[in-house]
Protein backbone atom coordinates (compact mmCIF):
# COMPACT_ATOMS: atom_id res chain seq x y z
CA UNK A 1 0.00 0.00 0.00
CA UNK A 2 1.31 3.44 -0.95
CA UNK A 3 2.30 5.67 1.90
CA UNK A 4 0.11 8.73 2.44
CA UNK A 5 2.85 11.36 2.41
CA UNK A 6 0.53 14.31 3.03
CA UNK A 7 -1.01 12.72 6.13
CA UNK A 8 2.40 11.78 7.48
CA UNK A 9 3.68 15.30 6.94
CA UNK A 10 0.65 16.76 8.73
CA UNK A 11 1.09 14.32 11.61
CA UNK A 12 4.75 15.20 11.95
CA UNK A 13 3.95 18.92 11.78
CA UNK A 14 1.41 18.60 14.61
CA UNK A 15 3.87 16.61 16.72
CA UNK A 16 6.53 19.27 16.13
CA UNK A 17 4.01 21.97 17.07
CA UNK A 18 3.28 20.24 20.39
CA UNK A 19 6.99 19.95 21.16
CA UNK A 20 7.55 23.62 20.28
CA UNK A 21 4.73 25.05 22.44
CA UNK A 22 5.27 22.42 25.11
CA UNK A 23 8.45 24.29 26.00
CA UNK A 24 6.27 27.26 27.01
CA UNK A 25 3.46 25.29 28.68
CA UNK A 26 3.72 24.99 32.45
CA UNK A 27 1.97 23.27 35.33
CA UNK A 28 0.15 25.58 37.77
CA UNK A 29 -0.51 24.52 41.38
CA UNK A 30 -3.03 26.96 42.80
CA UNK A 31 -5.91 24.76 43.94
CA UNK A 32 -6.50 21.73 46.10
CA UNK A 33 -7.68 19.52 43.28
CA UNK A 34 -5.56 18.50 40.30
CA UNK A 35 -3.13 21.12 39.01
CA UNK A 36 -3.94 23.13 35.90
CA UNK A 37 -1.90 24.57 33.05
CA UNK A 38 -0.47 27.90 31.98
CA UNK A 39 1.32 29.45 29.03
CA UNK A 40 4.38 31.71 29.14
CA UNK A 41 3.85 35.14 27.59
CA UNK A 42 7.38 36.20 28.51
CA UNK A 43 10.31 34.74 30.43
CA UNK A 44 8.64 35.57 33.75
CA UNK A 45 4.92 36.03 33.02
CA UNK A 46 2.49 33.10 32.86
CA UNK A 47 -1.15 33.39 31.81
CA UNK A 48 -3.61 30.85 33.17
CA UNK A 49 -7.34 30.44 33.85
CA UNK A 50 -8.74 32.45 36.73
CA UNK A 51 -11.01 29.68 38.03
CA UNK A 52 -8.05 27.34 38.65
CA UNK A 53 -6.32 29.91 40.89
CA UNK A 54 -8.17 29.39 44.17
CA UNK A 55 -5.50 31.00 46.36
CA UNK A 56 -3.73 34.34 46.28
CA UNK A 57 -0.50 33.14 47.86
CA UNK A 58 1.66 30.01 47.85
CA UNK A 59 1.25 29.45 44.10
CA UNK A 60 3.75 27.07 42.52
CA UNK A 61 4.61 26.68 38.84
CA UNK A 62 6.44 23.67 37.44
CA UNK A 63 8.45 24.34 34.29
CA UNK A 64 8.83 21.87 31.40
CA UNK A 65 12.23 20.76 32.73
CA UNK A 66 10.70 19.89 36.13
CA UNK A 67 11.93 22.96 38.01
CA UNK A 68 9.36 24.24 40.52
CA UNK A 69 9.17 27.98 41.15
CA UNK A 70 7.05 30.21 43.33
CA UNK A 71 4.77 32.62 41.51
CA UNK A 72 3.10 35.89 42.45
CA UNK A 73 -0.50 36.54 41.44
CA UNK A 74 -0.43 39.89 39.63
CA UNK A 75 -4.17 40.03 39.14
CA UNK A 76 -7.33 38.45 37.78
CA UNK A 77 -10.09 39.11 35.30
CA UNK A 78 -13.13 36.98 36.24
CA UNK A 79 -15.01 38.27 33.20
CA UNK A 80 -12.65 36.49 30.80
CA UNK A 81 -11.55 33.79 33.27
CA UNK A 82 -7.90 34.81 33.04
CA UNK A 83 -5.23 35.31 35.71
CA UNK A 84 -1.64 36.53 35.35
CA UNK A 85 1.28 35.09 37.34
CA UNK A 86 4.84 36.35 37.72
CA UNK A 87 7.58 33.79 38.31
CA UNK A 88 10.17 34.42 41.03
CA UNK A 89 12.79 34.51 38.29
CA UNK A 90 12.77 34.69 34.50
CA UNK A 91 13.09 31.03 33.58
CA UNK A 92 10.80 30.01 30.73
CA UNK A 93 10.73 30.46 26.95
CA UNK A 94 7.72 32.50 25.76
CA UNK A 95 5.37 31.06 23.16
CA UNK A 96 4.86 32.46 19.68
CA UNK A 97 1.32 33.62 18.91
CA UNK A 98 -1.04 33.81 15.95
CA UNK A 99 -3.89 36.30 16.27
CA UNK A 100 -5.74 35.20 13.12
CA UNK A 101 -7.64 31.94 13.82
CA UNK A 102 -9.85 30.55 11.08
CA UNK A 103 -12.96 28.40 11.24
CA UNK A 104 -12.17 24.88 10.07
CA UNK A 105 -8.44 24.93 10.77
CA UNK A 106 -6.81 22.08 12.69
CA UNK A 107 -5.92 22.98 16.26
CA UNK A 108 -4.47 21.27 19.31
CA UNK A 109 -5.48 21.95 22.89
CA UNK A 110 -2.45 21.49 25.14
CA UNK A 111 -2.18 21.01 28.87
CA UNK A 112 0.40 20.08 31.49
CA UNK A 113 -1.74 18.86 34.40
CA UNK A 114 0.94 16.44 35.64
CA UNK A 115 4.73 16.35 35.85
CA UNK A 116 4.80 13.50 33.32
CA UNK A 117 4.79 15.84 30.35
CA UNK A 118 2.61 17.89 28.04
CA UNK A 119 -0.69 16.42 26.79
CA UNK A 120 -2.61 17.22 23.61
CA UNK A 121 -6.06 16.92 22.10
CA UNK A 122 -6.81 17.36 18.39
CA UNK A 123 -9.76 19.23 16.92
CA UNK A 124 -10.81 22.02 14.60
CA UNK A 125 -12.02 25.56 15.17
CA UNK A 126 -15.77 25.10 14.91
CA UNK A 127 -16.82 28.70 15.59
CA UNK A 128 -15.49 32.17 16.35
CA UNK A 129 -18.02 34.37 18.06
CA UNK A 130 -18.78 37.11 20.53
CA UNK A 131 -19.62 39.16 22.36
CA UNK A 132 -21.30 36.63 24.63
CA UNK A 133 -22.45 36.42 28.24
CA UNK A 134 -20.74 34.16 30.73
CA UNK A 135 -22.72 32.23 33.32
CA UNK A 136 -21.87 34.81 35.99
CA UNK A 137 -23.22 37.72 33.99
CA UNK A 138 -19.89 38.91 32.63
CA UNK A 139 -19.21 39.82 29.03
CA UNK A 140 -16.64 38.03 26.87
CA UNK A 141 -15.76 40.15 23.86
CA UNK A 142 -14.77 37.17 21.68
CA UNK A 143 -14.28 33.42 21.95
CA UNK A 144 -13.06 30.46 19.91
CA UNK A 145 -15.08 27.22 20.05
CA UNK A 146 -13.41 23.94 19.16
CA UNK A 147 -14.19 20.24 19.28
CA UNK A 148 -10.86 19.41 20.92
CA UNK A 149 -11.46 17.47 24.12
CA UNK A 150 -10.66 19.62 27.22
CA UNK A 151 -9.14 17.00 29.52
CA UNK A 152 -8.95 17.70 33.27
CA UNK A 153 -6.21 20.24 33.98
CA UNK A 154 -6.16 21.71 30.45
CA UNK A 155 -7.71 25.02 31.56
CA UNK A 156 -5.13 27.78 31.28
CA UNK A 157 -3.16 25.89 28.65
CA UNK A 158 -2.76 26.99 25.03
CA UNK A 159 -4.82 26.28 21.95
CA UNK A 160 -2.32 26.09 19.08
CA UNK A 161 -2.20 25.87 15.30
CA UNK A 162 -0.19 23.42 13.19
CA UNK A 163 2.77 25.82 13.09
CA UNK A 164 3.16 25.73 16.86
CA UNK A 165 1.72 29.18 17.51
CA UNK A 166 -0.77 29.96 20.26
CA UNK A 167 -4.17 31.15 19.02
CA UNK A 168 -6.04 31.02 22.34
CA UNK A 169 -6.14 30.12 26.04
CA UNK A 170 -8.25 27.09 26.98
CA UNK A 171 -10.91 27.42 29.64
CA UNK A 172 -13.80 25.41 31.01
CA UNK A 173 -14.76 28.10 33.52
CA UNK A 174 -17.13 30.24 31.48
CA UNK A 175 -20.11 27.91 31.52
CA UNK A 176 -20.80 27.55 27.80
CA UNK A 177 -20.93 23.76 27.89
CA UNK A 178 -18.43 23.63 25.03
CA UNK A 179 -14.67 23.56 24.64
CA UNK A 180 -13.76 27.21 24.21
CA UNK A 181 -10.67 29.38 24.23
CA UNK A 182 -10.02 33.07 24.77
CA UNK A 183 -8.43 34.45 21.56
CA UNK A 184 -4.78 35.18 22.20
CA UNK A 185 -4.89 38.83 21.08
CA UNK A 186 -7.71 39.51 23.53
CA UNK A 187 -5.88 37.50 26.21
CA UNK A 188 -2.69 39.54 25.71
CA UNK A 189 -4.59 42.82 26.04
CA UNK A 190 -6.14 41.58 29.26
CA UNK A 191 -2.72 40.44 30.52
CA UNK A 192 -1.26 43.87 29.73
CA UNK A 193 -4.03 45.56 31.71
CA UNK A 194 -3.56 43.19 34.65
CA UNK A 195 0.20 43.75 34.64
CA UNK A 196 -0.30 47.51 34.62
CA UNK A 197 -3.36 47.94 36.84
CA UNK A 198 -3.84 44.60 38.61
CA UNK A 199 -7.25 44.20 36.96
CA UNK A 200 -9.27 44.95 33.84
CA UNK A 201 -11.52 47.98 33.84
CA UNK A 202 -15.10 47.42 32.70
CA UNK A 203 -17.77 50.04 32.77
CA UNK A 204 -21.30 50.37 34.04
CA UNK A 205 -24.06 52.93 33.65
CA UNK A 206 -26.34 51.94 36.53
CA UNK A 207 -29.55 51.46 34.56
CA UNK A 208 -32.20 48.84 34.05
CA UNK A 209 -33.25 48.53 30.43
CA UNK A 210 -35.64 46.62 28.25
CA UNK A 211 -35.43 45.70 24.57
CA UNK A 212 -38.00 47.61 22.49
CA UNK A 213 -38.92 48.14 18.85
CA UNK A 214 -38.08 51.50 17.28
CA UNK A 215 -40.99 52.96 15.26
CA UNK A 216 -40.37 53.71 11.59
CA UNK A 217 -40.81 57.44 12.20
CA UNK A 218 -38.08 57.40 14.85
CA UNK A 219 -35.80 55.42 12.53
CA UNK A 220 -36.20 58.18 9.94
CA UNK A 221 -35.25 60.73 12.59
CA UNK A 222 -32.12 58.66 13.29
CA UNK A 223 -31.40 58.63 9.55
CA UNK A 224 -30.65 54.93 9.63
CA UNK A 225 -32.47 51.62 9.78
CA UNK A 226 -32.38 50.33 13.35
CA UNK A 227 -35.17 48.04 14.47
CA UNK A 228 -34.33 47.76 18.18
CA UNK A 229 -33.13 49.88 21.08
CA UNK A 230 -32.91 49.75 24.88
CA UNK A 231 -35.67 51.44 26.85
CA UNK A 232 -34.47 52.79 30.20
CA UNK A 233 -36.97 51.59 32.83
CA UNK A 234 -35.03 52.37 36.03
CA UNK A 235 -31.96 54.29 37.20
CA UNK A 236 -29.73 53.48 40.13
CA UNK A 237 -29.41 56.32 42.62
CA UNK A 238 -26.23 58.39 42.12
CA UNK A 239 -25.33 56.30 39.09
CA UNK A 240 -23.25 57.53 36.12
CA UNK A 241 -26.38 57.43 33.95
CA UNK A 242 -28.39 59.56 36.39
CA UNK A 243 -25.53 62.05 36.77
CA UNK A 244 -25.20 62.28 32.99
CA UNK A 245 -28.84 63.22 32.48
CA UNK A 246 -30.27 59.91 31.27
CA UNK A 247 -33.93 59.57 32.26
CA UNK A 248 -36.52 56.82 32.50
CA UNK A 249 -38.22 56.55 29.12
CA UNK A 250 -35.12 57.30 27.06
CA UNK A 251 -34.30 54.71 24.41
CA UNK A 252 -30.58 54.05 24.01
CA UNK A 253 -29.74 53.58 20.33
CA UNK A 254 -25.99 54.20 20.20
CA UNK A 255 -22.74 54.65 22.09
CA UNK A 256 -19.37 56.09 20.96
CA UNK A 257 -20.74 56.28 17.43
CA UNK A 258 -21.75 52.61 17.32
CA UNK A 259 -25.40 51.47 17.04
CA UNK A 260 -26.84 49.74 20.12
CA UNK A 261 -29.71 47.33 19.49
CA UNK A 262 -29.14 44.75 22.25
CA UNK A 263 -27.86 44.52 25.81
CA UNK A 264 -24.85 42.54 24.63
CA UNK A 265 -23.85 45.27 22.19
CA UNK A 266 -24.01 47.91 24.91
CA UNK A 267 -22.03 45.75 27.33
CA UNK A 268 -19.37 45.06 24.70
CA UNK A 269 -18.82 48.82 24.30
CA UNK A 270 -18.24 49.31 28.04
CA UNK A 271 -14.51 48.69 27.79
CA UNK A 272 -11.57 50.22 29.62
CA UNK A 273 -11.35 52.83 26.85
CA UNK A 274 -14.55 54.52 28.05
CA UNK A 275 -14.28 54.00 31.82
CA UNK A 276 -13.88 57.32 33.60
CA UNK A 277 -14.46 59.31 30.42
CA UNK A 278 -17.31 61.50 29.23
CA UNK A 279 -18.77 59.14 26.63
CA UNK A 280 -21.38 60.10 24.00
CA UNK A 281 -24.60 58.14 24.37
CA UNK A 282 -27.25 58.50 21.67
CA UNK A 283 -30.86 58.23 22.80
CA UNK A 284 -34.38 58.72 21.48
CA UNK A 285 -36.19 61.12 23.77
CA UNK A 286 -39.80 61.77 22.85
CA UNK A 287 -39.10 60.15 19.50
CA UNK A 288 -36.30 62.59 18.68
CA UNK A 289 -32.58 61.71 18.70
CA UNK A 290 -30.36 63.40 21.26
CA UNK A 291 -26.75 62.89 22.30
CA UNK A 292 -25.80 63.12 25.96
CA UNK A 293 -22.43 62.57 27.59
CA UNK A 294 -22.15 60.12 30.47
CA UNK A 295 -19.07 59.68 32.66
CA UNK A 296 -18.94 55.88 32.56
CA UNK A 297 -18.26 54.31 35.95
CA UNK A 298 -16.01 51.37 36.72
CA UNK A 299 -17.61 48.07 37.65
CA UNK A 300 -16.00 46.52 40.67
CA UNK A 301 -15.49 42.76 40.69
CA UNK A 302 -14.58 40.75 43.74
CA UNK A 303 -12.95 37.37 44.14
CA UNK A 304 -13.01 34.97 47.04
CA UNK A 305 -9.93 32.83 47.35
CA UNK A 306 -11.66 30.08 49.25
CA UNK A 307 -14.63 28.40 47.77
CA UNK A 308 -17.64 27.99 49.98
CA UNK A 309 -20.29 25.34 49.98
CA UNK A 310 -23.55 26.53 48.56
CA UNK A 311 -26.60 26.32 50.74
CA UNK A 312 -29.51 26.59 48.38
CA UNK A 313 -29.63 29.02 45.46
CA UNK A 314 -26.86 31.61 45.28
CA UNK A 315 -28.37 34.94 44.30
CA UNK A 316 -27.50 38.57 43.98
CA UNK A 317 -29.15 41.90 43.30
CA UNK A 318 -28.61 43.63 40.02
CA UNK A 319 -26.73 42.83 36.88
CA UNK A 320 -23.13 42.67 35.71
CA UNK A 321 -22.65 46.42 35.54
CA UNK A 322 -23.45 47.46 39.07
CA UNK A 323 -25.93 46.87 41.84
CA UNK A 324 -29.44 48.18 41.49
CA UNK A 325 -31.54 48.39 44.64
CA UNK A 326 -35.27 48.74 44.12
CA UNK A 327 -37.77 49.64 46.81
CA UNK A 328 -39.67 46.60 47.94
CA UNK A 329 -36.96 44.15 46.94
CA UNK A 330 -36.82 41.37 49.51
CA UNK A 331 -34.40 38.65 50.43
CA UNK A 332 -35.09 35.03 49.54
CA UNK A 333 -37.54 33.13 51.66
CA UNK A 334 -37.29 29.76 53.29
CA UNK A 335 -35.63 26.90 51.47
CA UNK A 336 -33.84 29.40 49.23
CA UNK A 337 -36.91 30.24 47.16
CA UNK A 338 -36.35 33.55 45.39
CA UNK A 339 -38.86 36.37 45.47
CA UNK A 340 -39.72 38.23 42.29
CA UNK A 341 -37.06 40.94 42.49
CA UNK A 342 -33.99 38.76 42.89
CA UNK A 343 -31.71 37.59 40.07
CA UNK A 344 -29.87 34.32 39.71
CA UNK A 345 -26.09 34.67 39.46
CA UNK A 346 -25.97 31.83 36.94
CA UNK A 347 -29.11 32.76 35.01
CA UNK A 348 -29.11 33.53 31.31
CA UNK A 349 -30.11 37.20 31.11
CA UNK A 350 -33.20 37.98 29.09
CA UNK A 351 -34.45 41.07 27.31
CA UNK A 352 -35.02 42.92 30.59
CA UNK A 353 -31.51 43.63 31.75
CA UNK A 354 -29.13 45.88 33.63
CA UNK A 355 -26.03 47.70 32.46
Amino acid sequence: MAKNTSLTELSNAMADAVEKVGAATVLVKARRRIPASGIALSKELVLTANHVVEVDEGIKVTLPDGTELSAELLGRDPGSDLALLKLEKASVSPAETNGDPKIGQFVLALGRPTTEGVQASLGIVSAIGGPTRTRRGGMLEQYIRTDAVPYPGFSGGPLIDSDGKVIGINTSGLGHGNSIAIPIELAKKIAESIEKHGSVKRGYLGIRSQLVDIPEKAQKALKREQAKGLLVVALEDDSPAAAGGLTVGDIIVGMVGEPVETHDQLMALMTSEVVGKATPLKVLRGGKPETIKVMVGERKETHRSRRRKRRGPHMMFGGPFGRTHFKGARSHGRRGRPHAKMFWVEKEFDDDDEE
